[in-house]
C-alpha cells in the first residue's frame, strides 16, 4: 500500500450527471464542468445535436397546435362519453 493520502473531496463533492442509465438509476458520473451531463452523456464538446437540427422536426407531433388540436379532441370525446351516460 502507498503511503500517499488521496484527496478526493473535491471530486466527491462535484455536480452529479443527471441522465439516466439503462437499469433506470441515476448515473453517478462527475458532470463535465459547466455541464449537467456526463463526457458519456453528452457534456463532451461536438457531442449533441447541430444548433437548428432540422432533422429533430420532421413530423410535428409535438407542435403546439398538434398538442392543442389533441386536447380539443380529447375535451369532446370526454363531452360525448358524458352525454351517453345520461341516454342510459
Amino acid at each position: 500500500m502507498s503511503d500517499h493520502i488521496r484527496n478526493t473531496g473535491p471530486m466527491l463533492a462535484s455536480p452529479r450527471c443527471g441522465a439516466k442509465t439503462c437499469s433506470g438509476g441515476a448515473c453517478r458520473s462527475p458532470a463535465v464542468h459547466g455541464k449537467k451531463r456526463c463526457r458519456m452523456h453528452g457534456g463532451a464538446p461536438g457531442s449533441g445535436a447541430p444548433r437548428a437540427n432540422q432533422n429533430a422536426r420532421k413530423h410535428g407531433l409535438f407542435t403546439r397546435d398538434a398538442i392543442a388540436e389533441r386536447r380539443q379532441i380529447q375535451a369532446l370525446l370526454g363531452e360525448a362519453r358524458k352525454v351517453l351516460e345520461e341516454m342510459k
